[in-house]
């Protein structure tokens, strides 16, 4: 294994001539899984990182494990995101910390088998998978578009495709499943993403959301479902390893020939039809005011942009 002395010059190497160098890039949920795996891809290219993530002290390794990786710093950031004070708090100390934001990746995400209830009253799979980026983003747009060229990436899923918006019962106070409710978030991830790419367009700032592929993580671990239980075990060597989950996202997040491409779904770093749901218009506009609301966003608050998008 090499020393200090000796990987040291590598790593300036990286910063200083990286892919990335120069950018600076803000990971959700990157003290583990995925969301530390595109950040440690991330800072190999030299990119100036910054992670979210509930626990200080997990997240503080991962900073140090991504800083040994690119060799610059990594700031840290610790926060719920199911809460809306605390998004909105740690809105406030990214603003206050990073000058410029080049690519904000919504990686945090969670599956609870059982409904939980945050602190806002509201469905949790809902409120993190779902408002938590939709918040955040918004809170941090301004500072997007003075950065731009800028890109928003937003984790989804494949299950998007079997996924449905239940506007009388988003929350799933009438009927809850843990399944029901993941598959309606990550249908909303690229709901938004598509709307939001419709609001910015001519910004410079584009908007793509992804499927990582099936993933060996600790993802929904905390109150997972029958099946997880029984055949999870089964699946993990089939599974991929976080760094390949994270390859698409790591891809969407530094591509050159990606710079102006927005409103895309990809899967294997390779542009993908989203189900058809995906492409309604009417409902992601309806999404989009109905999200604003729950997070307390007026419409001066908001991307407010109407005109029609290049790519869906």
């Amino acid at each position: 294994m090499k020393t200090g002395t000796l990987s040291r010059p590598a790593a300036k190497d990286q910063i200083h001539g990286g892919p990335m160098a120069g950018r600076t890039v803000l990971v959700t949920g990157g003290s583990g899984g995925i969301g530390r795996a595109t950040a440690l891809g991330l800072a190999a290219m030299g990119a100036h990182l910054a992670i979210t993530g509930r626990d200080r002290g997990r997240t503080e390794a991962a900073a140090r494990e991504i800083r040994a990786a690119g060799g610059g710093p990594v700031d840290v950031f610790v926060a719920d995101l199911s809460s809306q004070s605390q998004v909105r708090r740690l809105a406030g100390e990214v603003l206050q910390s990073l000058p410029r934001i080049d690519v904000l990746v919504n990686n945090v995400g969670g599956y609870w088998n059982t409904r939980h209830v945050t602190a806002d009253g509201l469905e949790r799979t809902f409120a993190l998978n779902h408002l938590a980026p939709f918040l955040l983003t918004n809170l941090l747009l301004d500072r997007l578009q003075h950065s731009a060229p800028a890109r928003v990436v937003t984790v989804s899923s494949n299950v998007q495709a079997i996924g449905r918006i239940d506007f009388e019962d988003l929350q799933g106070e009438r009927s809850y499943s843990g399944a029901r409710a993941y598959n309606q978030s990550k249908l909303a991830n690229v709901l938004f993403t598509y709307e939001l790419a419709r609001r910015l367009q001519g910004t410079c700032v584009t908007a793509s959301a992804l499927h990582p592929g099936v993933v060996r993580t600790s993802f929904g671990a905390e109150d997972p479902g029958r099946v997880q239980r029984l055949f999870t075990p089964f699946m993990r060597h089939f599974m991929k390893a976080p760094a390949q989950g994270a390859a698409t996202s790591i891809h969407l997040a530094s591509a050159p020939d990606l710079e102006q491409v927005t409103g895309r779904y990809f899967a294997g770093s390779k542009p993908k039809r989203s189900a058809k749901r995906s492409y309604d218009q009417a409902a992601a506009a309806r999404l989009w005011q109905v999200s604003a609301d729950l997070v307390g966003l007026t419409a001066a608050g908001i991307a407010t942009s109407a005109r029609p998008s290049r790519a869906s």
